[in-house]
């Protein structure tokens, strides 16, 4: 019957095509072995009712999967890498970061209106902090009130005429792996919205042991893996996960690393923007030194005061 092995996975439409992707890529390299999809569900999936903000925790669409990785329920975990907290628990490895897509974030309005059209007050529905912060720093004329499900729900609550919201933001790579980039009617631009550490790409965590590593060998894509874990340690270094206004972009272009990093109030009243631009060759110690360049760019943001920031209450009542 040959090698079977198991991939776990959350189970929204967007989770088990992100997981057949994988698996369709992890066939091509191992025509031999046969691959099955487990569907886990999450603290995150079984309360969807409630704010992100409120769990008061990370690890709320992954703790899940990798307790699953640990117990040996399943062989591989399927991310969004974006979800993954930055640091991985003891025994576990992120061993492939497959090529992304773009990681922008958009803006889904019934009335197909961009930011700039919005009228003032309109009221926009996001549940990340990193979105809501930004978007009030560049539109503080806009109410900002909680979003929550996978993205088909979200679309739906986008375009109910009924419902409360007269745009909603979404991450543009979701759209685009479920054949909806229809529905998009405006891509905010990085000066404005600058993404989620590891935004639009795609992760395989494994047990770290020999066996599970050579499993995924060659879908890793080294130049995405490289920017990534820059844009991630960057959010480390500042002490965040995604219930942070956190936000980095990193580019690897002809051996040199590009880096943005920004870091807001809650409240979207003050933003911090740092960059760096540094000599990286792609080869085997880019990982390591993509860590640094993260690491060096919190320290400028901490000098200019990104701590005090990121500890601030949201006191202001704007979009609750």
């Amino acid at each position: 019957m040959g090698q079977v092995i198991r991939l776990g996975t959350r189970g929204s439409r967007l989770a088990l095509w992100q997981t057949e992707h994988v698996a369709a890529r992890l066939r091509e390299l191992r025509p031999g072995v046969r691959f099955e999809t487990i569907v886990i569900s999450t603290v995150a999936d079984r309360q969807q009712e409630k704010a992100l903000a409120d769990f008061g925790e990370t690890g709320l669409f992954t703790t899940a999967l990798e307790d699953a990785l640990r117990d040996g329920s399943v062989d591989l975990a399927v991310h969004s890498l974006k979800d993954l907290p930055t640091e991985c628990p003891a025994g576990l490895v992120v061993a492939a970061v497959l090529a992304r897509v773009d990681p922008a974030d958009v803006l889904v309005s019934r009335e197909r209106r961009s930011l700039a059209t919005l009228p003032s007050g309109a009221c926009v529905g996001t549940s990340s902090p990193r979105r809501k912060a930004q978007l009030l720093l560049a539109r503080p004329d806009l109410q900002v009130i909680d979003l929550r499900g996978n993205i088909d729900t979200r679309l739906r609550k986008a375009f109910d005429e009924q419902g409360p919201y007269d745009a909603v933001i979404i991450a543009r790579a979701a759209l685009e792996r479920l054949g909806r980039l229809d529905a998009l009617s405006d891509v905010l631009p990085e000066d404005l919205m600058l993404p989620a550490p590891g935004q639009g790409a795609l992760a395989v965590e494994c047990r770290d042991d020999e066996a599970s590593l050579e499993l995924v060998r060659g879908l890793d894509d080294l130049a995405t893996h490289v920017e990534t874990c820059a844009e991630r340690s960057f959010l480390d270094a500042l002490g965040g996960g995604c219930a942070v206004p956190v936000a980095a972009r990193g580019r690897l272009d002809d051996g040199r690393l590009r880096l943005k990093g920004r870091a807001c109030a809650p409240d979207g009243s003050v933003g911090i923007d740092v960059a760096l631009d540094v000599a990286l060759p792609c080869d085997d110690g880019a990982r390591q030194r993509a860590e640094e360049a993260g690491r060096s760019l919190a320290e400028e943001a901490l000098v200019q005061g990104a701590a005090r920031l990121l500890d601030a209450e949201d006191s202001s009542g704007r979009g609750e």
